[in-house]
């Protein structure tokens, strides 16, 4: 025996799938636009979604709250065969990488509010002094005024 498409019955429409989800329709267009999820489309051009893109959504909105970006979730998402589903090693495996990039950012975060406690702690809050404030300003080592207007 072998597997044959879904039947109109067995798929979902996008009305059906906001609904099931939770997500708006124009939540699902942007999504399939971004190859995210994928749908067949009727004789009139209807779009048809199987079942499966469920699990794809959840996948993708759980992702989301962890602040995961899109585009980075299509890269993980790629890696599923064409029409599959994440499965639970699936969510497990990519768990793991949404850890080191949650700690990656936890520890940015924590640098940041390091420099800013310091920032407070120095007390200087100068717009040409503080690091924080305008790092990197090259062109204050040419002392004050503007260095970039055309001088006739």
């Amino acid at each position: 025996m072998t597997d044959s498409a879904p039947t109109s019955a067995q798929l979902l429409t996008i009305g059906e799938l906001s609904r099931r989800s939770g997500v708006p329709h124009t939540a699902l267009r942007f999504y399939e636009r971004q190859g995210l999820i994928h749908s067949r489309r009727t004789t009139g051009n209807q779009r048809r979604y199987d079942r499966g893109t469920l699990r794809r959504i959840a996948f993708i909105r759980a992702s989301q709250h962890t602040g995961v970006p899109l585009a980075v979730i299509g890269e993980v998402l790629a890696l599923l065969p064409a029409g599959a589903s994440p499965s639970k090693e699936f969510w497990e495996r990519a768990s793991e990488c949404w850890s080191k990039e949650i700690n990656a950012r936890i520890a940015r975060l924590e640098r940041m509010r390091d420099r800013f406690t310091r920032c407070i702690g120095c007390g200087c809050l100068s717009f040409d002094e503080c690091a924080l404030v305008n790092p990197g300003d090259a062109l204050a080592e040419l002392g004050p005024g503007p260095h970039r207007l055309l001088r006739s």
